[in-house]
């Protein structure tokens, strides 16, 4: 930003045909938006909540019908285009969430929410700019629960939720730059159901290239393939092992050196790099046993189940040469090792493993609790590889894909702060 610019209401960037428009004027939520109050009196709606990161939800399918009763006497009426401030905070959005209503033509919504519309010349698509779960959303939602939080929880009156000052220009900078946004979200919600369609795709692919409950063979063969025969019934024992890491001590961890692989580290399908970790670089060579390579597949071993899905990644460049941490295990097989990564991902196998370590707090797996599981998988090491090979150009799309909508969404990031003069 330039410093003519600096303490001015003024973006970075502007349309040519508003350059010469000069500051945004500063308005406070209430001149521009109205409080809804409008009681529910009997209405037959969904009742909806605010989900944070993804917008409103359905609290049930069994609360769409009269919600006439006591409880529900002072629920609020939310209609399409209408927003919503949530102010149950979560560890993700410690000061709560504004979003607008577009998943349904009305809704109910608690009356602990805090419930507008946009005026007349105001247009609410722009505003939903400064809503959002980015830069000035950020700055907002920090502003409006300053001093606000007591005993840990907020605590904001709704005079002063609409005292906040949002800067706005006229009514058609505001049109043109809510089109901007529109079309960056529109690309965004399209490119995530794209990815959402990769996965179910892939989830139906496993189910015929493996056997399902009672068969012995998969309901799909590659051509070159189909006279080879039923699979033969082994125990995960006879299918792969799992090599422990070591108890290295957090006295051991330095700012620098080589890689040290926690728990954390490990995803549903992918490594995460979120808090890197790191032990004396001398520890490669004297622990050289617990290091993994690039392409090994590595399991958690402390809470392995997230939402019914293992938590079982490939090694990536990052942690190539890591040292294994205690808790977490490195698959070892004499069968296509991709394969096996496959085969630990069925449904059924999940299910199967989070019924043998359930009832344990923290739920801890160990190989004696699974070794003994039946499972098929082809006697011909070329079925496991071409089956492990499709599915891996699979999962090369999914990755591209998600690495995509995330390019997007920086992309989105990085304009909208120049798109919007920063709040004071």
């Amino acid at each position: 930003m330039t410093k003519h610019n600096e303490h001015k209401n003024i973006p970075e960037l502007r349309f040519p045909e508003f350059k010469d428009d000069g500051e945004w004027e500063e308005k406070t939520l209430g001149e521009v938006a109205e409080r809804i109050e409008e009681k529910v009196n009997g209405k037959k709606l969904t009742t909806a909540s605010i989900s944070a990161g993804t917008g409103f939800v359905s609290q049930a399918e069994k609360f769409s019908r009269d919600i006439s009763g006591a409880q529900y006497k002072n629920y609020i009426v939310l209609n399409e285009g209408e927003f919503s401030y949530n102010k149950g905070n979560s560890k993700r959005f410690p000061q709560g969430c504004i979003y607008k209503l577009k998943e349904f033509k009305q809704v109910a919504v608690p009356n602990a929410f805090i419930s507008f519309r946009f005026k007349p010349n105001f247009v609410g698509d722009f505003f939903q700019g400064y809503f959002d779960n980015n830069y000035h959303g950020i700055q907002l939602m920090q502003f409006i629960t300053s001093g606000a939080r007591m005993d840990g929880l907020l605590n904001i009156k709704a005079d002063e939720f609409f005292s906040v000052v949002l800067p706005a220009p006229s009514e058609s900078e505001q049109q043109k730059i809510a089109e901007i946004l529109l079309s960056l979200n529109e690309m965004i919600t399209a490119n995530t159901e794209k990815l959402e369609v990769l996965k179910d795709y892939k989830k139906g692919l496993m189910q015929v290239l493996f056997p399902q409950e009672g068969e012995k063979v998969p309901k799909f063969r590659f051509p070159e393939i189909k006279d080879y025969g039923e699979w033969e019934e082994k125990p995960l024992k006879e299918v792969f092992s799992i090599f422990q890491g070591f108890a290295f001590s957090s006295d051991d961890s330095v700012s620098s050196g080589a890689r040290w692989l926690k728990i954390a580290d490990v995803g549903v399908q992918q490594m995460k790099d979120d808090v890197p970790s790191y032990l004396p670089q001398i520890y490669i060579e004297k622990f050289r046993k617990f290091t993994v390579k690039k392409g090994d597949y590595v399991l958690a071993l402390t809470r392995p189940i997230l939402n019914m899905r293992l938590k079982l990644a490939q090694v990536d460049d990052k942690f190539h040469d890591a040292l294994l941490n205690q808790r977490v295990g490195k698959i070892v097989t004499s069968n296509n090792s991709s394969f096996v990564y496959y085969l630990l991902q069925m449904s059924k196998m999940v299910e199967t493993i989070n019924k043998n370590i359930a009832g344990k707090e923290p739920p801890n797996l160990s190989f004696l609790q699974i070794e003994d599981i039946k499972v098929f998988l082809p006697s011909e090491i070329n079925e496991q590889q071409r089956i492990a090979e499709t599915l891996s150009s699979l999962d090369e799309l999914i990755v591209a894909q998600s690495d995509k909508i995330e390019q997007l969404k920086i992309h989105k990031k990085g304009l909208m702060q120049k798109l919007f003069p920063a709040i004071k």
